[in-house]
Protein backbone atom coordinates (compact mmCIF):
# COMPACT_ATOMS: atom_id res chain seq x y z
CA UNK A 1 0.00 0.00 0.00
CA UNK A 2 1.10 3.60 -0.48
CA UNK A 3 3.30 5.62 1.85
CA UNK A 4 1.67 8.67 3.28
CA UNK A 5 3.78 11.71 4.07
CA UNK A 6 1.24 13.57 6.14
CA UNK A 7 -0.64 10.68 8.13
CA UNK A 8 -4.13 11.58 9.79
CA UNK A 9 -4.48 10.89 13.44
CA UNK A 10 -6.06 7.64 12.87
CA UNK A 11 -3.07 6.12 10.88
CA UNK A 12 -0.89 7.32 13.35
CA UNK A 13 -3.30 5.86 15.78
CA UNK A 14 -2.94 2.72 14.33
CA UNK A 15 0.55 2.34 14.05
CA UNK A 16 1.12 3.59 17.89
CA UNK A 17 -1.21 0.35 19.01
CA UNK A 18 1.08 -1.66 16.82
CA UNK A 19 4.24 -0.30 18.41
CA UNK A 20 2.52 -1.26 21.77
CA UNK A 21 1.49 -4.79 20.83
CA UNK A 22 5.14 -5.24 19.54
CA UNK A 23 6.61 -3.62 22.25
CA UNK A 24 4.89 -5.77 24.93
CA UNK A 25 6.25 -8.84 22.90
CA UNK A 26 9.79 -8.12 23.68
CA UNK A 27 10.43 -7.74 20.30
CA UNK A 28 12.94 -4.98 18.07
CA UNK A 29 11.75 -3.60 14.97
CA UNK A 30 13.95 -6.11 12.89
CA UNK A 31 13.10 -8.67 14.76
CA UNK A 32 9.10 -7.54 13.69
CA UNK A 33 10.52 -7.45 10.34
CA UNK A 34 11.47 -10.52 10.06
CA UNK A 35 8.99 -12.02 11.29
CA UNK A 36 6.79 -10.30 8.79
CA UNK A 37 9.36 -10.58 5.47
CA UNK A 38 9.75 -7.50 4.88
CA UNK A 39 12.89 -4.61 6.23
CA UNK A 40 12.99 -2.86 9.13
CA UNK A 41 12.63 0.22 7.96
CA UNK A 42 8.90 -0.94 6.68
CA UNK A 43 7.96 -1.54 10.28
CA UNK A 44 9.13 1.92 11.34
CA UNK A 45 7.02 3.16 8.73
CA UNK A 46 3.81 1.42 9.72
CA UNK A 47 4.31 2.56 13.41
CA UNK A 48 4.92 5.76 12.40
CA UNK A 49 1.10 5.78 10.50
CA UNK A 50 3.36 6.84 6.75
CA UNK A 51 2.36 3.31 5.25
CA UNK A 52 -1.06 2.48 4.83
CA UNK A 53 -1.36 -1.44 6.33
CA UNK A 54 -4.01 -4.13 5.44
CA UNK A 55 -6.38 -5.75 7.24
CA UNK A 56 -4.57 -9.34 6.66
CA UNK A 57 -1.83 -8.19 7.51
CA UNK A 58 -2.55 -5.55 10.96
CA UNK A 59 -4.08 -9.37 12.08
CA UNK A 60 -0.65 -11.38 10.86
CA UNK A 61 0.98 -8.95 13.01
CA UNK A 62 -1.30 -9.14 16.08
CA UNK A 63 -0.59 -13.25 15.92
CA UNK A 64 3.30 -12.89 15.62
CA UNK A 65 3.25 -10.36 18.52
CA UNK A 66 0.86 -12.80 20.53
CA UNK A 67 -1.92 -10.63 21.15
CA UNK A 68 -5.38 -13.18 22.38
CA UNK A 69 -7.08 -9.75 22.26
CA UNK A 70 -9.58 -10.65 19.20
CA UNK A 71 -11.43 -7.62 19.87
CA UNK A 72 -8.67 -5.24 19.98
CA UNK A 73 -7.63 -6.97 17.00
CA UNK A 74 -10.86 -6.70 15.34
CA UNK A 75 -11.00 -2.84 15.76
CA UNK A 76 -7.17 -2.40 14.81
CA UNK A 77 -8.09 -4.05 11.01
CA UNK A 78 -10.97 -2.07 10.64
CA UNK A 79 -8.24 0.93 11.10
CA UNK A 80 -6.84 0.06 7.91
CA UNK A 81 -6.12 1.64 4.63
CA UNK A 82 -5.87 4.79 3.13
CA UNK A 83 -6.79 8.02 4.31
CA UNK A 84 -10.87 8.30 4.91
CA UNK A 85 -12.34 10.81 2.37
CA UNK A 86 -14.82 12.37 5.42
CA UNK A 87 -16.21 15.44 4.50
CA UNK A 88 -13.30 17.00 6.42
CA UNK A 89 -11.20 16.64 3.64
CA UNK A 90 -12.79 19.22 1.64
CA UNK A 91 -10.97 21.63 4.47
CA UNK A 92 -7.38 19.78 4.30
CA UNK A 93 -5.97 22.50 2.55
CA UNK A 94 -8.06 25.45 4.22
CA UNK A 95 -7.61 24.90 7.89
CA UNK A 96 -4.86 23.38 10.16
CA UNK A 97 -4.71 19.20 10.51
CA UNK A 98 -5.55 18.79 14.30
CA UNK A 99 -8.98 20.89 13.21
CA UNK A 100 -9.69 17.76 10.63
CA UNK A 101 -8.30 15.09 13.02
CA UNK A 102 -10.47 16.14 15.42
CA UNK A 103 -13.64 15.89 13.39
CA UNK A 104 -12.39 12.64 12.13
CA UNK A 105 -11.71 11.40 15.70
CA UNK A 106 -15.79 12.66 16.13
CA UNK A 107 -17.01 10.62 13.66
CA UNK A 108 -15.39 7.32 14.83
CA UNK A 109 -16.19 7.96 18.59
CA UNK A 110 -18.34 4.94 20.52
CA UNK A 111 -19.53 7.79 22.49
CA UNK A 112 -18.18 11.55 24.09
CA UNK A 113 -17.68 13.48 27.52
CA UNK A 114 -16.83 16.80 26.95
CA UNK A 115 -15.74 18.82 30.17
CA UNK A 116 -15.56 23.33 29.81
CA UNK A 117 -15.93 25.71 32.42
CA UNK A 118 -15.95 29.11 30.15
CA UNK A 119 -16.79 28.09 26.64
CA UNK A 120 -19.27 26.38 25.13
CA UNK A 121 -18.24 23.19 23.35
CA UNK A 122 -17.98 23.30 19.42
CA UNK A 123 -20.40 20.61 18.98
CA UNK A 124 -23.28 22.20 20.93
CA UNK A 125 -22.29 26.41 19.54
CA UNK A 126 -24.79 28.30 17.44
CA UNK A 127 -23.51 29.22 14.09
CA UNK A 128 -23.42 33.37 15.67
CA UNK A 129 -22.03 31.87 18.98
CA UNK A 130 -19.36 30.25 16.76
CA UNK A 131 -18.45 33.19 14.52
CA UNK A 132 -18.35 35.83 17.55
CA UNK A 133 -16.14 33.47 19.04
CA UNK A 134 -13.52 33.20 16.13
CA UNK A 135 -14.24 37.20 15.09
CA UNK A 136 -12.51 37.27 18.51
CA UNK A 137 -9.19 35.21 17.54
CA UNK A 138 -5.58 36.48 17.95
CA UNK A 139 -4.17 37.37 15.41
CA UNK A 140 -7.09 38.10 13.67
CA UNK A 141 -9.18 36.00 10.90
CA UNK A 142 -10.21 37.50 7.62
CA UNK A 143 -13.35 37.28 6.62
CA UNK A 144 -13.76 34.43 4.63
CA UNK A 145 -11.58 32.33 7.15
CA UNK A 146 -14.13 33.13 9.74
CA UNK A 147 -16.80 31.55 7.42
CA UNK A 148 -14.92 28.51 6.61
CA UNK A 149 -14.27 27.87 10.52
CA UNK A 150 -17.95 28.42 11.43
CA UNK A 151 -18.61 26.27 9.04
CA UNK A 152 -16.63 23.39 9.49
CA UNK A 153 -17.69 23.89 13.23
CA UNK A 154 -21.34 23.41 11.96
CA UNK A 155 -20.51 20.56 9.99
CA UNK A 156 -18.84 18.64 12.76
CA UNK A 157 -22.16 18.56 14.77
CA UNK A 158 -23.91 16.25 12.43
CA UNK A 159 -22.92 13.59 14.68
CA UNK A 160 -25.32 14.32 16.90
CA UNK A 161 -28.34 13.63 13.94
CA UNK A 162 -28.91 10.57 12.05
CA UNK A 163 -30.15 7.78 12.81
CA UNK A 164 -27.88 6.50 14.77
CA UNK A 165 -26.19 9.93 16.51
CA UNK A 166 -23.15 9.35 18.69
CA UNK A 167 -24.05 9.89 22.59
CA UNK A 168 -23.12 12.96 24.39
CA UNK A 169 -22.31 13.97 27.94
CA UNK A 170 -21.11 17.36 28.54
CA UNK A 171 -20.32 18.97 31.84
CA UNK A 172 -20.76 23.06 31.63
CA UNK A 173 -20.02 25.58 34.72
CA UNK A 174 -22.38 27.97 35.23
CA UNK A 175 -19.77 30.56 33.80
CA UNK A 176 -19.75 29.08 30.60
CA UNK A 177 -23.53 30.38 30.68
CA UNK A 178 -22.90 33.65 31.79
CA UNK A 179 -19.96 34.58 29.40
CA UNK A 180 -22.72 36.71 27.24
CA UNK A 181 -20.33 36.29 24.52
CA UNK A 182 -21.80 37.98 21.15
CA UNK A 183 -24.62 39.93 23.35
CA UNK A 184 -27.97 39.44 24.48
CA UNK A 185 -29.77 37.99 21.58
CA UNK A 186 -26.62 35.81 20.87
CA UNK A 187 -26.50 34.55 24.35
CA UNK A 188 -30.57 33.66 24.60
CA UNK A 189 -30.21 32.08 21.07
CA UNK A 190 -27.18 30.08 22.15
CA UNK A 191 -28.68 28.90 25.70
CA UNK A 192 -31.73 28.05 24.22
CA UNK A 193 -30.31 25.75 22.12
CA UNK A 194 -28.52 24.19 24.55
CA UNK A 195 -32.06 23.41 25.99
CA UNK A 196 -33.74 21.78 23.07
CA UNK A 197 -30.19 19.61 22.76
CA UNK A 198 -30.37 18.60 26.34
CA UNK A 199 -34.01 17.17 25.51
CA UNK A 200 -32.74 14.58 23.30
CA UNK A 201 -32.19 11.24 24.74
CA UNK A 202 -28.33 10.67 23.97
CA UNK A 203 -27.33 13.90 24.96
CA UNK A 204 -26.68 15.05 28.93
CA UNK A 205 -26.11 18.16 30.18
CA UNK A 206 -24.92 18.60 33.53
CA UNK A 207 -23.79 22.21 34.81
CA UNK A 208 -21.96 23.00 38.23
CA UNK A 209 -23.84 25.77 39.29
CA UNK A 210 -21.73 29.06 41.65
CA UNK A 211 -21.30 27.76 44.97
CA UNK A 212 -20.97 24.29 43.45
CA UNK A 213 -17.77 23.28 45.67
CA UNK A 214 -14.68 22.49 44.03
CA UNK A 215 -13.39 20.40 41.26
CA UNK A 216 -10.28 19.06 39.23
CA UNK A 217 -9.26 20.65 36.50
CA UNK A 218 -7.59 24.33 35.26
CA UNK A 219 -10.64 25.19 33.18
CA UNK A 220 -9.11 23.86 30.49
CA UNK A 221 -11.57 22.33 27.85
CA UNK A 222 -11.83 18.46 27.92
CA UNK A 223 -12.81 16.19 25.31
CA UNK A 224 -12.59 12.21 26.16
CA UNK A 225 -13.34 10.36 23.07
CA UNK A 226 -14.44 6.55 23.73
CA UNK A 227 -13.35 3.94 21.30
CA UNK A 228 -14.62 0.65 19.95
CA UNK A 229 -12.49 -0.73 22.81
CA UNK A 230 -10.92 1.22 25.73
CA UNK A 231 -7.55 0.90 24.41
CA UNK A 232 -8.68 3.00 21.80
CA UNK A 233 -10.19 5.68 23.85
CA UNK A 234 -8.54 9.62 23.24
CA UNK A 235 -8.36 12.61 25.03
CA UNK A 236 -8.48 15.56 23.03
CA UNK A 237 -7.51 19.26 24.37
CA UNK A 238 -7.48 23.14 23.10
CA UNK A 239 -4.36 24.83 23.67
CA UNK A 240 -2.96 28.09 22.33
CA UNK A 241 -0.92 26.61 19.62
CA UNK A 242 -3.88 24.24 18.25
CA UNK A 243 -5.26 20.45 19.68
CA UNK A 244 -3.49 18.07 21.76
CA UNK A 245 -4.30 14.05 21.38
CA UNK A 246 -3.45 11.92 24.38
CA UNK A 247 -3.67 8.27 23.78
CA UNK A 248 -1.21 6.88 26.87
CA UNK A 249 -3.50 5.12 29.64
CA UNK A 250 -2.07 6.50 32.58
CA UNK A 251 -2.93 10.18 31.13
CA UNK A 252 -6.98 8.29 30.30
CA UNK A 253 -7.28 7.24 33.19
CA UNK A 254 -6.64 10.64 35.26
CA UNK A 255 -8.66 12.42 32.51
CA UNK A 256 -11.99 9.08 33.06
CA UNK A 257 -11.25 10.38 36.93
CA UNK A 258 -11.54 14.34 36.65
CA UNK A 259 -14.42 13.78 34.47
CA UNK A 260 -16.26 11.80 36.96
CA UNK A 261 -15.64 13.82 39.61
CA UNK A 262 -16.85 17.30 37.59
CA UNK A 263 -20.02 14.94 37.10
CA UNK A 264 -20.46 14.13 40.07
CA UNK A 265 -20.25 18.22 41.23
CA UNK A 266 -22.88 18.75 38.90
CA UNK A 267 -27.00 19.45 39.01
CA UNK A 268 -28.98 16.28 38.04
CA UNK A 269 -29.98 16.95 34.17
CA UNK A 270 -33.24 18.36 34.71
CA UNK A 271 -31.58 20.75 37.45
CA UNK A 272 -29.16 21.90 35.15
CA UNK A 273 -31.61 22.19 32.31
CA UNK A 274 -33.77 24.54 34.65
CA UNK A 275 -30.48 26.75 35.51
CA UNK A 276 -29.96 27.16 32.17
CA UNK A 277 -33.59 28.43 31.41
CA UNK A 278 -33.34 30.42 34.52
CA UNK A 279 -30.27 32.32 32.79
CA UNK A 280 -31.62 32.77 29.15
CA UNK A 281 -34.80 34.41 30.95
CA UNK A 282 -32.63 36.96 32.96
CA UNK A 283 -30.44 37.60 29.57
Amino acid sequence: MPSSTTPTLRQQRLGAELRKLRDRAGLSTTAAASLLGVNQSRISNIEAGRYAVGADRVRTMACNYTCADTRLVDELAAMTGGRTRGWWEEYREILVPGLLDLAELEHHAADLRIASVVHMPGLLQTTQHARTIFSEAIPPLAGYEVEHRVSFRIKRQAVLYGDQPIPLTVVLHEAALRMGFGGPETTREQLDHLIEMSEHDHITILVIPFGGGTFPGSGQPIVYAHGPVPQLDTVQLDTDHGCEFIDAEAKLVMYRSVLDRMESCALEPAKSRNLIHDIAQDT
